[in-house]
């Protein structure tokens, strides 16, 4: 069995690159991972098309080309892709959508890696090992940024000095817009609304962020210049005192690079809870009466009720709420946690619908008669970077 005309979807990482090779019409993908790229135990775990699952050791320590060249030649060599779509974290304001991948467009990537000094790079590696490779091969690139580019300046704008942003390009950009412009159109399908719709997408997981969404077009995010604002997240502590940074420099002696481990990596669920980031391991010790993980797990409730509510001001008119994300498309508990929170909106909420969707299940929570739609929809970045790049190039 072959791919029809396929499109390679890469997602590449730091020490990692997660990888779908998608067919024509999206129904049928051969999907993978490559990690611990850049040391001695890198593989590569990959599953075929019939679903069956292979691991593979990478020689040499396992670098970007290294590890591309065993997906495209070991692996996906008898499907031969006709583009290639690389998920790019941060496009500045530079890049509004789909963009086919030039020496130029490689060169802005590059450039913009003072705003996203872990991702850019790796994304570029990926970019220049398919060069390596496939030099003929058409590439585009598909932004997390480019899908909040519709923000009106009253939304991204910080108030701060305006040559801060007029110099340094310093505002809010917001990430994860992959997968809210998947999940919105989707929710428009699900919904069949025949006029034009108002969406609150909340994509939840170990990263967090909630975006309105208008007739197709972000309005607002929750996310800023960096991927830190914002929702309390996995390891993350989203919005907090900007002076506390001063605070703790002064008082504990933390530098800013120890302050910016401490809000990203040790804090959030863990750092409240110090139990856990999953929320599945939360869940168990809130049950088992720890008070420090029930507190973790209503903070993160409140917090991401607290910003849809605010994100409704975005909005001219609000049809309903799409939960996504491992949390949003598995947590039932949470979801009605934070449903509990939205009142002032009318939402009213089918527990027993609620407690079926998850684990890949698509579908509706409203009960009848809620003001709001309430929705649950699995996310495909992977096809929504084949469909963006595919349309690019005109495929």
């Amino acid at each position: 069995m072959s791919l029809t005309n396929p499109t390679l979807v890469l997602n590449c990482g730091s020490s990692s690159i997660k990888y779908a090779l998608i067919s024509e019409d999206g129904n049928t993908r051969i999907e993978g991972l490559a990690e611990a790229l850049g040391n001695p135990d890198a593989r590569i775990k990959h599953k075929n098309l019939d679903g069956s699952k292979v691991e593979i050791n990478i020689p040499n320590s396992g670098a970007h080309t290294e590890a591309l060249q065993i997906i495209l030649g070991e692996l996906i060599a008898e499907h031969k892709p006709v583009a290639v779509g690389h998920r790019v974290v941060h496009g500045g304001d530079k890049f509004k959508s789909a963009t086919v991948i030039t020496p130029e467009v490689l060169a802005t990537i590059e450039e913009l890696a003072s705003l996203a000094p872990l991702h850019n790079p790796a994304n570029a590696s990926g970019i220049k090992a398919i060069n390596a490779i496939y030099p003929d091969l058409p590439q585009v690139a598909i932004f997390d940024t480019a899908f909040h580019q519709t923000m009106p300046a009253h939304a991204y704008r910080y108030a701060i000095p305006k040559e801060l942003y007029t110099e340094h390009q310093i505002r809010r950009y917001g990430f994860h817009g992959t997968s809210h412009n998947y999940v919105s159109n989707r929710a428009n399908t699900l919904s069949g609304q025949d006029s034009k719709t108002g969406w609150l997408v909340a994509h939840l997981g170990n990263g967090c962020s909630a975006t309105a969404v208008y007739d197709g077009q972000s309005l607002d995010t929750s996310m800023g210049l960096t991927p830190l604002e914002g929702l309390m997240m996995g390891t993350r502590s989203g919005d907090i005192d900007p002076s506390i940074h001063l605070h703790l420099h002064r008082t504990l002696g933390l530098s800013i690079q120890e302050i910016d481990t401490l809000l990203n990596k040790k804090s959030g669920l863990l750092g409240v809870s110090g139990v856990s980031n999953d929320m599945r391991n939360l869940e168990q010790a809130d049950k088992e009466g720890n008070a420090d993980a029930t507190l973790a797990l209503d903070m993160f409730a409140y917090r991401v009720a607290k910003y849809l509510l605010g994100l409704t001001a975005g909005l001219p008119v609000l049809t309903g709420i799409a939960f996504t994300g491992g949390v949003g498309e598995n947590g039932a508990d949470m979801r009605a946690k934070i449903v509990s929170h939205l009142k002032h909106l009318g939402v009213q909420i089918d527990t027993a619908k609620n407690a079926e969707l998850f684990r890949g299940a698509e579908g509706s929570f409203h009960a009848e008669g809620s003001a709001v739609e309430l929705w649950v929809i699995p996310t495909d970045e992977e096809f929504q970077i084949a469909s963006e790049s595919r349309a690019v190039l005109g495929l």
